[in-house]
């Protein structure tokens, strides 16, 4: 099985991982309205995270929603079913069918963007074998440095989260089989973060896929 099959990092942090079910973390820019989401997971309310316009391009009747509580008067007026709606903070684990789903802290260390306190996440994602680990918005943290996944997905753009010289020094630590940078060339970070960040990967532990 090979773990990057039906995986795409759309624009910026925006990723659809499309096996049985379609899930898409943190819509953003979407082209085209797809309507094809079966489960929506957003990190935190930033508006390149959690962007309404692109939440609904991609939802449908049925499509279940997973985000944090800040989001919630936006959720209410975007028509989603009561019971497709789920509120998060960091340090949960649940389900969705055969999908399980756990919440780790994605927080700034020194920066004011991204408080602790406001209990933001990243999010473990294992469905069919694979655990993908889309970190959100963060820096390099001890909780960060204890995940175990298969697949990582870490911003390197700097400013807002760890820079590409942290997310290198991250890779090594938790070792995946596969990192794509996130978080670079558009909002924050240009292109050259995801080319620099490859630079220091040890590809003979860890293979590293750009999107841009």
């Amino acid at each position: 099985m090979f773990e990057l099959d039906g995986v795409s990092v759309l624009k910026h942090s925006s990723i659809k991982i499309k096996k049985e079910k379609i899930i898409y973390i943190d819509p953003f820019q979407i082209d085209l309205p797809l309507h094809d989401a079966d489960l929506i997971l957003c990190t935190h309310s930033h508006y390149d995270h959690f962007s309404p316009k692109d939440i609904l391009a991609v939802a449908n009747e049925s499509t279940v929603i997973i985000t944090t509580a800040d989001c919630q008067n936006d959720i209410e007026k975007m028509g989603f079913l009561e019971e497709n709606v789920y509120y998060v903070k960091d340090y949960e684990e649940f389900n969705f069918d055969d999908i399980n789903i756990k919440t780790i802290p994605a927080y700034n260390k020194f920066k004011e963007y991204h408080p602790k306190a406001n209990k933001w996440v990243g999010y473990l994602i294992k469905m069919e074998g694979i655990v993908y680990y889309i970190a959100g918005d963060t820096d390099k943290t001890k909780e960060t440095s204890h995940v175990e996944c298969d697949v990582a997905f870490l911003p390197v753009g700097g400013t807002y989260t760890m820079d590409y010289i942290e997310a290198a020094s991250l890779t090594r630590k938790i070792k995946p089989k596969y990192v794509i940078p996130t978080h670079y060339g558009s909002v924050v970070g240009d292109i050259e973060c995801g080319i620099l960040f490859k630079e220091l990967i040890n590809e003979k532990e860890t293979k590293c896929e750009l999107y841009i």
